[in-house]
């Protein structure tokens, strides 16, 4: 029933899985993508902070202490906004650059590092807005916005509450330095942002879990388009059946073929026959040319006995080497012995015959 209504109940191949990937189709979650960021920018403020205090601090000494000794010349103030840049991008620089790395290998890990060569192309069907509204309004944008309602309730809860222990602490009702005052708003901004990022980060669990299910689903395949595809990858399977049910003859028919130039015919009698050839100039030990069992070893002795090559009997021989003998390779070496012996007495009786062919060769 489920293939005649064409439902996608089964897993999607991998031919189908890189596809996806090329075209842009794989789970992905923006909350992975924040939190990263995140965490990159503290890290980046835990690592550089103190240093880019310090800096601030020694240029504002600077500039206040010899307020009164600064030039007003235009020339002047261009220089003093170019330092300005200078000290500010040497400030923020760490900053912006652990947040794009960070941005970046987000992105890596959801697409595994993989390029969406084909989900690049320009699509001019997505900037239909009868079809944006369809996707606003549609079922499958309800959960993104539960989400995103779940991540302002949870985020605005976490930041109410450490905002408030932030408040209730002593050092609003006492005299304190600067310095103090500098590291508790560090240190208080540093917990309810480490707050924030473990909240988003349950969410981009659960988000990406979510995203991962419905690319699964997305991706989910009927047993015809199964099958469409299997044949595409294999080729047709009854094409290929036919191939493999001609190689075999044709293997044979050259196998036959070769019986004419052996040099001896071992049989088991009438159910087995192994034909062999040796060539000392470019064998290092006798082949096997052709093999077969009943008709097959009546056929190779009929065309034996049409082009003169001998027969000879041995069972334990025929049968050894028809077990473990192949066509085209040399004979196994526990054989060598007792082939020798056959070949030796084959080429004793037949002399004249194998030393013409070795003064025509």
């Amino acid at each position: 029933m489920s293939e005649q209504n064409g439902e996608k109940t089964e897993l999607p191949t991998q031919r189908r899985l890189d596809e996806a990937v090329k075209q842009g189709q794989f789970a992905r979650s923006s909350e992975v993508q924040t939190v990263f960021v995140l965490f990159g920018s503290l890290m980046a403020i835990q690592f550089t902070g103190r240093a880019v205090w310090e800096q601030l601090a020694a240029v504002q000494l600077a500039v206040l202490g010899h307020l009164s000794e600064v030039p007003l010349t235009p020339q002047a103030m261009q220089g003093y906004a170019v330092k300005s840049a200078l000290v500010f991008a040497s400030c923020v620089a760490p900053i912006v650059l652990t947040t794009m790395v960070a941005g970046l290998v987000a992105g890596g890990l959801q697409s595994r590092f993989q390029t969406a060569s084909e989900g690049l192309a320009v699509k001019w069907e997505r900037l239909d807005p009868i079809a944006g509204l369809k996707r606003v309004f549609s079922t499958r944008a309800l959960a993104p916005t539960g989400l995103s309602l779940a991540k302002l309730v949870t985020i605005g809860g976490f930041s109410y509450s450490r905002v408030r222990e932030t408040l209730d602490d002593p050092i609003f009702y006492t005299t304190v330095d600067l310095t103090r005052i500098a590291e508790f708003l560090a240190a208080a901004a540093n917990r309810v942002i480490t707050a924030i990022g473990l909240s988003l980060a349950v969410l981009a669990a659960i988000d990406y879990a979510y995203q991962f299910w419905r690319t699964n689903q997305e991706l989910m395949m009927t047993k015809e388009e199964v099958k469409e595809e299997m044949k595409n990858m294999e080729g047709n399977p009854q094409v290929k059946a036919r191939m493999r049910r001609r190689r075999p003859a044709k293997s044979q028919r050259q196998m036959l073929v070769d019986v004419e130039t052996a040099d001896v015919i071992v049989t088991n009698p009438t159910h087995l026959a192994i034909a062999l050839r040796y060539d000392r100039k470019t064998m290092k030990a006798p082949k096997i040319v052709a093999k077969g069992s009943r008709l097959n070893a009546l056929r190779i002795r009929e065309i034996a006995g049409q082009h003169q090559v001998p027969i000879i009997e041995n069972k334990p021989l025929a049968r050894m080497m028809f077990k473990y003998g192949r066509v085209g390779s040399e004979i196994p070496a526990e054989l060598f012995a007792a082939v020798a012996e056959i070949l030796a007495y084959v080429y004793r009786i037949n002399r004249y015959r194998y030393y013409a062919e070795q003064n025509q060769a």
